[in-house]
């Protein structure tokens, strides 16, 4: 098992990497969920909430794979 600069398995790390970039992007989208209703576009809106979902399916995702590799299941998300 190789273990990258950050002295965690590579593998690990990049999951990790994946589910927190999803977590945070799909923060954001909220906010420009907002802005596009404010605007009036619907069809923006219908996208960013596409995208928010996609991302909400990665992190999901990503925490089952940690899970199966063996991490500690402390938190499951909602």
């Amino acid at each position: 098992m190789a273990t990258g600069e950050t002295g965690f398995d590579d593998v690990v790390f990049d999951l990790i990497s994946v589910q927190y970039h999803a977590l945070k992007a799909g923060h954001d989208y909220g906010q420009y969920v907002r802005d596009a209703e404010n605007a009036g576009k619907q069809e923006v809106v219908d996208f960013f909430r596409e995208v928010m979902e996609q991302d909400q399916q990665r992190a999901h995702r990503c925490h089952a794979l940690l899970r199966e590799l063996g991490g500690v299941d402390v938190t499951s998300p909602q």
